[in-house]
């Protein structure tokens, strides 16, 4: 890929060895003013724009980064990437938004966004705060504040509606910033018009047109459509799209995991899932409910004590399911989390659900946005019949079928399933073997790409003490019993 001569990087001591790829990216792009990182999920976008930061910084010519993520991916920045990524020998002061600006909070912020640090300032915001005009306000102050800064937008599809006020906020970001970075796996989800207002923020020249409807008269046909006694245009198809792409050439790299010959076979991915104020309140009800049970020792066999696992993992999941009664379904972030992986992903994946109901949640959610012939499900009510044309249309690669939604005890063994190279766990069993045998569906003789396993966690709950368990080999239903249960259940 053609990209302009940059200037030469120093010797920079990275605090965590780059893979090949990554390491290309960065020198072919560090000191640009604008540039985007078409990293397909899983091959370390988040990497690449942190050792940029660094290596700006060292170069003085940046102290301060605002990042904009979507809610699941935000947290992973303050949590995991930059304390993983970002060398130690520099100095940082991290905030993390909240969209309820308490005393404390303001009293953290404040001087952060306008006092002098010896140091980087990384503000990290999601991406709905700048539909808020308090969110957008502050966000400016700090930029003005600081002006050796980069902005970046994380998963930046979220702007790739033009009409959102979000998007138009952040783009409005531009005269603010020094340094302009989009990350995304999967630039175009629907269309390629999807390009203009993610390449808008970066610089509105780097496309060469000064509007949309330019930049869509050049590279869509429209045809002029009636309904009623309304006329309006529709795009019917996409030309010159090979010019499109020597254009994104001079300010992107495009990076596919198929091209990564050092990444390893199995890639993990975390994406936090923070839980409702409804979810909230309900699980803390149900962990005091649990911890008195085991109190009064009414949990004495490990069935029991899963029993009150899987309740919390329920609520984790967004509904309530009583002994005696219907299922209550409660507000949730976790099928939002879904769609936003989608978003920035392409190509088959397999979308594995503990319970019934998320299963029938994802399918009717799944195909309003995609179709009915996109998705199929495969799990216990699913007829005999039909399980093996299931499986045999999701591994033809000219099927529409997209999305196969399985249960992982009843779809996890003996199948096939290397037409996908994408696999998200909307929820986590909490049997190791069955969790073993179901990451093996993709992940087997066929299999020519690497894989990529993503897992949806809500924070500081029984969701993210399963993973840990599963990650560590730790077959959970052995763990349970006597003071281990309270263990699980605090």
């Amino acid at each position: 890929m053609s990209t302009p001569k940059r200037k030469k990087m120093k010797n920079y001591e990275f605090e965590t060895k780059p893979f090949d790829h990554q390491e290309d990216v960065i020198r072919d792009s560090w000191d640009a003013k604008h540039y985007a990182l078409f990293m397909e999920m899983g091959t370390g976008k988040t990497k690449v724009a942190i050792d940029t930061m660094a290596i700006l910084y060292e170069e003085k010519k940046l102290n301060a980064v605002l990042v904009i993520a979507p809610k699941g991916v935000f947290d992973n920045w303050v949590r995991k990437e930059i304390p993983v990524h970002l060398p130690e020998r520099i100095p940082r002061n991290i905030v993390r938004w909240q969209p309820n600006i308490t005393q404390k909070f303001h009293d953290e912020l404040e001087p952060f966004v306008l006092d002098p640090f010896d140091g980087m300032k990384i503000f990290v915001m999601n991406v709905e705060a700048f539909s808020t005009s308090k969110g957008v306000k502050i966000s400016k102050v700090f930029l003005r504040k600081n002006p050796d800064n980069m902005v970046i937008v994380d998963e930046s599809t979220t702007i790739k509606n033009r009409k959102a006020a979000r998007t138009k906020n952040i783009i409005k970001l531009q005269d603010f910033s020094k340094y302009r970075r989009i990350l995304t796996g999967s630039p175009v989800t629907k269309s390629p018009m999807d390009l203009f207002s993610q390449c808008e923020f970066l610089n509105p020249k780097c496309l060469g047109f000064n509007s949309y409807y330019a930049f869509q008269g050049r590279y869509a046909n429209v045809q002029q459509r009636a309904m009623g006694h309304r006329s309006f245009n529709q795009i019917v198809g996409y030309r010159k799209l090979d010019e499109l792409n020597g254009k994104l050439d001079k300010f992107s790299n495009r990076i596919l995991k198929e091209d990564c010959l050092d990444l390893p076979d199995k890639l993990y991915i975390r994406r936090d899932v923070p839980l409702s104020a409804e979810q909230a309140r309900l699980y803390k009800q149900m962990k005091k409910l649990a911890l008195a049970k085991l109190d009064d020792g009414e949990l004495a066999t490990t069935a029991s004590v899963l029993t009150q696992i899987m309740r919390l993992q329920q609520i984790c999941c967004g509904f309530l399911q009583p002994d005696d009664g219907e299922i209550q379904p409660l507000d949730n972030n976790r099928i939002d989390e879904l769609l936003n992986i989608l978003n920035e992903t392409q190509g088959k994946v397999i979308i594995w659900a503990s319970y019934t109901h998320d299963i029938k949640k994802i399918r009717d959610t799944l195909s309003e946005k995609y179709g009915e012939e996109s998705v199929a499900c495969y799990y216990g009510e699913t007829p005999q019949d039909e399980r093996q044309t299931i499986v045999e249309e999701f591994q033809d690669e000219s099927s529409p079928l997209r999305f196969f939604v399985g249960q992982p005890r009843t779809g996890g063994y003996g199948i096939t399933l290397t037409a996908a190279n994408t696999v998200i766990y909307y929820s986590n069993s909490y049997d190791l073997e069955i969790r073993l045998q179901s990451e093996d569906r993709a992940h087997r003789i066929g299999q020519t790409n690497k894989v990529t396993y993503i897992d949806l966690v809500s924070p500081d709950t029984i969701d993210e003490k399963i993973l840990i368990a599963l990650k560590s080999k730790i077959d959970i239903a052995g763990q349970v019993l006597g003071e281990q249960a309270r263990n699980w259940l605090l």
